[in-house]
């Protein structure tokens, strides 16, 4: 991977892959706010194993920009004490299956710090980590454990899916005085650019983000699938349907107004994520709409998931993410129902 300084600067719109805009984003809320602190293994001197962080240890020295020892649980705790002593430490935790030892820490003291101190002291720290799979890595490089985040009290869970939002919704982790988990999603990392606009301006957390309307049908998805519902939006078109996309992208705490208001439009819903299908944040938005909107569904609700097993091997790959074809056959599914 290349080792280079970003070519891009500060003030500046740009071109970029989501990737880039996470590492200018990063760049802006250092420039902007010195408590701002970035930790985690490989980080400094390599600049992270994606390049996530790569020439923010030039621009912002050794006592910002903090290489750790490969101890994820040590990595978090280290942030929940920056935090609570006024820093804003974004950590980075190399992939999300190496998270689940922080899950002590995270459940135990960040999410309860508030809570536990009567709002005396509370704790603005940002995880962040590659999620999913899709990039030919091993089982714990490519797992999707947001339902799992999310169930934890007192923190939120952002999941952006294109460069513009990766911008937008870290400045926003990262100014918020409680604690974000921040899942990226590393097969679109490289997978296409947009023009991004380093103006430091945060986008809305707990917020869903409808990027195409419709009447017909509402898509709803996160993460890296975004990008495989877009593409069936726009095949669906073609075919005279309009497909409604929305982007959940927080998924803790969720914008079930903007969810409810678009199924009461279409009437028909089909959920798409990869993480497996028990317990997940499909199983939760489908619950809501069965409490809340039953009266406005024409059909029952879809969802579309990755299966309940461990993420196999780069070979099996193809088999375990869901993609085009089942997604479309779950909106054939929902529009045939009488």
């Amino acid at each position: 991977m290349p080792r280079s300084a970003p070519r891009y600067s500060l003030q500046t719109m740009a071109q970029i892959t989501l990737v880039e805009a996470v590492n200018l984003a990063l760049a802006r809320a250092m420039a902007d706010d010195s408590e701002v602190i970035v930790l985690g293994q490989d980080v400094g001197r390599d600049g992270g194993v994606f390049r996530a962080t790569l020439g923010l240890l030039e621009k912002f020295g050794p006592e910002r920009v903090i290489d750790t020892p490969l101890a994820e649980n040590l990595i978090v705790g280290m942030s929940i004490g920056m935090a609570v002593e006024g820093l804003k430490p974004v950590c980075e935790i190399q992939f999300a299956g190496f998270a689940y030892t922080t899950i002590d820490q995270i459940l135990n003291h960040a999410g309860r710090m508030r809570h536990r101190t009567r709002s005396r002291l509370s704790c603005p720290l940002v995880l962040r980590t590659p999620c999913g799979a899709g990039i030919h890595a091993p089982e714990h490089h490519s797992e999707s454990p947001d339902a799992m985040f999310a169930h934890i009290p007192g923190i939120r869970v952002v999941y952006p899916s294109s460069p513009k939002r990766a911008y937008g919704l870290l400045l926003a982790a990262i100014r918020d005085p409680d604690p974000v988990v921040f899942l990226e999603p590393t097969r679109l990392y490289r997978l296409f650019k947009e023009d991004v606009n380093d103006n430091g301006e945060a986008l809305a957390l707990d917020t869903c983000f409808t990027l195409r309307e419709g009447t017909d049908i509402t898509l709803i998805t996160w993460g890296a699938m975004v990008y495989e519902t877009l593409q069936v939006a726009d095949e669906l078109s073609g075919q005279g349907i309009a497909a409604e996309v929305i982007d959940v992208a927080t998924l803790k705490p969720i914008d079930f107004d903007t969810i409810l208001a678009s199924v009461a439009k279409t009437g028909r819903c089909v959920l798409v994520t990869e993480a497996p299908r028990h317990c997940s944040i499909a199983s939760e938005i489908a619950a809501t709409l069965a409490e809340q909107g039953l009266l406005t569904l024409l059909a029952p609700v879809q969802r579309v998931t990755a299966p309940d097993v461990v993420v196999p091997l780069p070979r099996l790959e193809h088999h375990y993410l869901p993609g085009r074809r089942q997604i479309l056959a779950a909106v054939k599914k929902t529009l045939e129902f009488a």
